[in-house]
């Protein structure tokens, strides 16, 4: 049953902290918005290379004409999206607290900073987030074999930043990097205030072995825009490393977010992660880690792949192309082998459901009744998850539609970003 909710922008509350800081960033544009009519989503905008679903969110199954999976309320402004903070008056309690607020739907109009001389942006908070957990990576392809060590290696990049205008106050996007390899990068999107906003981590598809962040631009937007703290990651594909390297590469992003926090005056302690398609399978293997990430408060998953072995068995012996293109991906991220022998572990290690504990946060799970990516992957993590107390939401539309097409469906994306504001903003959670 879809809601036609949606979420508007965030408002929210905090102290502030500390000294500001300088620092400096390879890559920073300022971006303030633009208004559009109310209501209107900002258009998605192709990649070359890639279908026109990929468009917005780095789907893997080309359709027709879909509609955009930006979808914010509220009358449109002129001038900044972002929220104001309402200052807690004398005798309030010190306590953070989250708030919804209305948000402008104007598409941000961006402008690349100077790259030369750091700048220094006032304001920033000092500090240091908790580190988060990561695991090995297997390498391949010219890649070395790195034995067990702990996760989050990687620093950001040494941030140069744009001073937004004064008068904007808009979104600033940074782009790090929290590894060595030119995959290893994510763009950063924040408010320069001195809230602390909960975190949104987007992971595009591509079938393992291609996609990029860029595709996930519109919804990055649409995050922002709600005001939450947005981090649209790349990561190694399966042609750069074989698995676990793209689990790993998740695991470090979201640690160097969570370490690093005050500059983007982001939660470490409250954030999800969605993904779509395959990178709906890093997500749910993100969130299935060990016994828990900390701070992860909840996992979407878009036409997630939960189960490559049971892409593996769909795709024998079937006229579907898009499903035997889904069982040779999964051979290639395990490193080019099949699930038998001692390619078993490897192929254990990829499935979601396998994992499932009593610390995970509670998963999201939307997919369509007849896309090549089946139903059994979302009924195979809610059985393991129920097994160990951990609720499981899965979401059925009817059609063929696949990750980003799936998203851009008539109220998909308010459902979804309403599942999110509750795991998020809930006094609850």
């Amino acid at each position: 049953m879809r809601t036609g909710v949606t979420v508007g922008a965030l408002a929210l509350a905090a102290a502030m902290v500390g000294p500001a800081v300088a620092y400096t960033t390879a890559h920073a544009h300022a971006i303030s918005a633009s208004a559009q009519p109310s209501g209107t989503p900002a258009p998605a905008k192709a990649g070359t290379g890639e279908t026109a679903s990929t468009a917005g969110a780095g789907g893997e199954r080309t359709s027709g004409t879909a509609k955009s999976g930006a979808a914010t309320s509220g009358t449109a402004t002129s001038g900044t999206a972002k929220s104001r903070a309402a200052t807690p008056g004398a005798g309030e309690a010190d306590t953070r607290t989250y708030g919804l607020a209305r948000a402008s739907t104007g598409v941000a109009s961006v402008g690349r900073a100077e790259t030369g001389a750091a700048k220094t942006r006032a304001g920033t908070k000092a500090g240091t987030g908790m580190a988060g957990a990561g695991t090995n990576d297997t390498g391949r392809a010219g890649t070395p074999k790195s034995g067990t060590g702990r996760s989050g290696g990687g620093d950001p990049t040494p941030p140069p930043v744009a001073e937004p205008d004064p008068l904007t106050q808009g979104t600033v996007i940074n782009t790090v990097s929290y590894g060595p390899h030119v995959r290893q990068r994510m763009d950063v999107w924040y408010q320069t205030d001195e809230l602390k906003r909960p975190g949104v981590f987007l992971i595009h598809g591509g079938w393992w072995s291609s996609g990029d962040k860029k595709y996930m631009t519109e919804i990055s937007r649409s995050y922002a825009e709600q005001g939450y703290v947005v981090f649209n990651i790349n990561y190694r594909l399966s042609t750069d490393a074989s698995w676990p390297a793209q689990r790993t590469d998740t695991l470090d992003a979201i640690a160097t977010a969570r370490r690093h926090a005050a500059l983007w005056s982001f939660d470490p302690s409250n954030y999800v992660i969605v993904g779509f398609s395959a990178g709906g399978h890093l997500a749910g293997a993100a969130g299935t880690y060990k016994s828990g990430l900390p701070g992860l408060r909840g996992v979407v998953g878009i036409s997630p792949v939960i189960s490559p072995l049971t892409a593996y068995t769909e795709g024998t012996d079937t006229f579907d192309l898009e499903k035997r293109k889904l069982r040779e991906s999964a051979i290639r991220l395990a490193g080019g082998c099949e699930p038998t022998g001692k390619c078993a572990r490897v192929w254990a290690s990829m499935e979601v459901p396998w994992h499932a504990s009593r610390g995970d946060a509670p998963m999201l799970v939307v997919h369509s009744e007849d896309e090549f990516v089946s139903a059994e992957h979302g009924k195979q993590l809610k059985e393991h998850l129920r097994q160990v107390g951990v609720p499981v939401t899965i979401v059925s539309e009817p059609g063929i539609e696949h990750s980003a097409p799936l998203y851009r469906l008539p109220g998909v994306a308010e459902r979804v970003q309403e599942w999110v504001a509750e795991k998020l903003l809930s006094p609850g959670r």
